[in-house]
């Protein structure tokens, strides 16, 4: 291995998936120097094995869904998807897994792109080995960023390397659709996969240890997303857990904790994620090698002056679009400090306070029915101290819910704050719910009163005048 001159930029990113590239951006439009390393494609994650391949495998089955609601229509599409065109669809949206145009647009920005391994090697400092088999040395006057994001994690049963297990990535990018699957866990993934995979033709089976689906959001967004997918034909067992799990021949075993035995022919944990930063030179700084990286809101890593964590790696919100949203923080904030502004606005809600990560977290499951939410649950704004009252709405009750399906089935929550009389979070369930979403987003960021929420008048008839039934439930006490 040959080792180059030391190549000096003001900033250094770690990782060019959306997250590392919209920092490099925004370096960039400040007029700063960088370098962006990226060891796989360039676009990360989500462009190739998450947000991308999986909603285009969802896309057409939720369109087939919301059409055989509508009168008229639905005896057109009573057959089954063409899997094999949605898997090519999906092919196109991952460009083939080529990453041409991510790296001409890195280009037209002007970051420049080191393609091999990174790691840090001692403050402001990081070394790249490529695989042309030359070393580089990069060293950042400003700031280094670290957006590697992260992995799955596959849990510790005997013989599990032996049968191959899908995760998330084997899940968006299979070139075949299995005849039997079981999902191990009922999260986003989960559910995502499950709802995909079960309308492509697959017997689903999902697994989940807890005692429902989506459990990090409202109760019954679950129980409807559970009540869907069984309607559906999948098989879905709560309060299961996996006990062993061995590969006979082409068929996967599955023994649970109940001594139940399924087959199938692939299994999918989605059992959650661990930070890649296990191989990044963290120790050369004083930080445990595969840690979660903790940030204030500037997305700065504790103690440092110089060394940043943006999206999945600080487990603030793994979320893409919320990982992009801290990058476009963390580039104003390394801006403004290398260019000497002695006080940054890192007030809730200032120009470098990523505010929302903690107050306005969005966030949509594209199930059938979707199910959408930001901000805080029930749960969540009690057990932080909040007096707080929801109000519930069913989404059925409102006349452009009827229109855009016939049997809708839908629910709508909004948690009120009694003390500012202000918003704390907002969830709804149902068919085409995930546009929704963002009216509840800018009334939970803006701190929108619930008094001028009434002024906010919903065009008739759209399911968006759920908006209306609860104010008037919030109203009339209910």
């Amino acid at each position: 291995m040959t080792e180059t001159e030391t190549i000096a930029y003001d900033v250094v990113v770690l990782g060019a998936g959306p997250v590392g590239e919209n920092v490099a951006d925004r370096a960039r439009a400040a007029g700063l120097s960088t370098a962006i390393v990226e060891s796989e494609l360039v676009g990360g994650e989500c462009s190739y094995w998450a947000c991308m391949p999986s909603k285009a495998l969802l896309r057409p089955v939720i369109a087939r869904a919301d059409a055989r609601r509508v009168p008229g229509l639905r005896q057109a599409v009573q057959g089954p998807l063409d899997a094999a065109a949605v898997l090519a669809h999906r092919d196109y949206y991952t460009s083939n897994w080529k990453d041409d145009g991510q790296v001409q647009w890195l280009d037209s920005v002007g970051a420049d792109l080191y393609r091999g391994h990174g790691r840090l090697d001692g403050p402001r400092r990081v070394t790249v080995e490529g695989s042309d088999g030359e070393r580089r040395v990069l060293t950042a006057r400003h700031a280094v960023a670290v957006s590697t994001g992260t992995r799955a994690v596959l849990p510790d049963l005997p013989g599990i390397d032996e049968v191959k297990p899908w995760t998330s990535r084997e899940a968006t990018s299979a070139q075949a659709v299995p005849g039997r699957l079981v999902v191990v866990g009922g999260g986003v993934v989960g559910v995502e996969m499950a709802t995909a995979w079960q309308a492509l033709g697959s017997r689903v089976t999902v697994l989940v240890r807890g005692k429902g689906l989506l459990p990090r959001m409202e109760p019954f967004a679950g129980e409807l997303v559970a009540e869907a997918l069984t309607e559906a034909g999948a098989d879905v067992r709560t309060g299961t857990s996996v006990e062993s799990v061995t590969r006979e021949g082409a068929t996967v075993v599955v023994t649970t904790d109940t001594g139940d035995r399924i087959e199938a022919d692939e299994i999918l944990f989605a059992t959650g994620r661990a930070p890649r930063t296990d191989d990044l030179g963290l120790e050369t700084v004083g930080i445990d090698p595969g840690s979660w990286l903790p940030v204030d809101d500037s997305c700065r890593v504790t103690g440092s002056e110089w060394l940043y964590a943006v999206g999945d790696v600080n487990h603030r919100a793994l979320l893409t679009h919320q990982g992009k949203y801290q990058a476009r923080i963390a580039g104003a904030a390394i801006a403004a400090r290398a260019a000497g502004v002695p006080l940054l606005e890192t007030d809730p809600w200032g120009a470098h306070a990523a505010t929302a990560d903690h107050a306005a977290v969005p966030q949509v499951v594209f199930t059938d029915p979707e199910a959408a939410s930001v901000g805080l649950s029930l749960a969540e704004a009690e057990q932080a101290g909040h007096r707080v009252r929801a109000v519930d709405v069913d989404l059925s009750s409102v006349s452009g819910a009827g229109l855009y399906a016939d049997g809708y089935r839908g629910r709508a929550r909004m948690i009120v704050d009694l003390d500012t009389e202000t918003l704390r979070g907002v969830t709804f369930v149902g068919p085409g719910v995930g546009e929704l979403i963002h009216s509840a987003t800018i009334a939970v960021a803006g701190e929108v009163l619930v008094s001028r929420l009434w002024h906010a008048v919903p065009s008739y008839p759209t399911v968006s005048e759920v908006w209306l039934r609860l104010l008037e439930a919030y109203r009339d006490g209910k």
